[in-house]
């Protein structure tokens, strides 16, 4: 019997050294829940090891069919460029290997799950869940539909009981017709919402996140919840991308970089 393909998470990468201790932390946990699976972490920018040198690694290992997992919440820039350009190169350069790319983190219902665990954490009670209007704070992209994704996450998770849920963005430009964090924390703070909480939709500490919690703190929200983290379900959604992305056909892999770029 073959083995299992080897998973790599492919995480973005940080100055910040707390971004790569909580991806580590993730993907021990995903390596905990599914012993025997071989996981290996590796990064587009600024944390080692690289991407390429891990599928070298792996390469002189003998090894051959890899899932390559983007730890991202949508598909922006680096699910659609980022990553297939750097597997594509791997292609050209390691004969025999195999890749198969799964798909982003989001949306999810587990992804909603670690966001209400953050608020419980941070203090909001199941009793203030309807006096609690929450602004839900990505990174932000340029890309619509990465836009459109976070805005029907607030616009699903808003049926759940708070009374409103609100799109926002951290990075510096922010797309036509969205708010940065502290706007959306005013907006609602001026529609007479009496209790506003932040819920960073992002997965590790950074820069971006600073500027989530500072924004919203500099625009008096209530509460600040924490980043998504190595969270129980989300080490869950890693194995359930993959166990997905296995399930592709062999004829329906991605050997080649036009097919990674298709």
């Amino acid at each position: 019997m073959a083995p299992a393909p080897v998973l790599l998470v492919i995480a973005h990468g940080s100055r910040d050294p707390r971004h790569a201790a909580t991806v580590h932390a993730l993907t021990r946990r995903v390596r905990a829940l599914r012993p025997g699976l071989r996981v290996e972490t590796a990064f587009l920018d600024f944390n080692a090891p690289r991407v390429e040198q891990v599928l070298s690694a792996l390469h002189a290992d003998r090894v051959h069919d890899v899932v390559a997992l983007p730890l991202l919440l949508t598909r922006a820039f680096h699910a659609k460029a980022d990553v297939p350009a750097v597997l594509a190169e791997a292609l050209v350069r390691l004969p025999g290997l195999t890749v198969r790319v799964a798909g982003v983190l989001g949306p999810s219902p587990l992804l909603t799950e670690v966001l209400e665990l953050r608020l419980r954490e941070a203090g909001i009670t199941p009793t203030e869940r309807a006096g609690t209007g929450v602004v839900l704070a990505s990174a932000g992209s340029s890309d619509p539909e990465a836009i459109a994704v976070i805005a029907e996450t607030a616009r699903e998770w808003r049926h759940t009981g708070w009374c409103a849920v609100r799109p926002a963005f951290a990075s510096g430009a922010v797309p036509a017709g969205c708010s940065r964090t502290e706007d959306a924390v005013r907006a609602l703070r001026a529609e007479g919402v009496r209790r506003i909480a932040v819920a960073p939709y992002v997965i590790a500490p950074g820069r971006l996140p600073d500027r989530i919690a500072s924004g919203a703190r500099e625009a008096g929200a209530d509460v600040v919840a924490g980043v998504l983290g190595a969270a129980p379900q989300l080490a869950r959604l890693l194995l359930r991308r993959y166990d997905a992305a296995v399930t592709v056909p062999a004829g329906a892999r991605l050997p080649a970089p036009a097919a990674l770029t298709a």
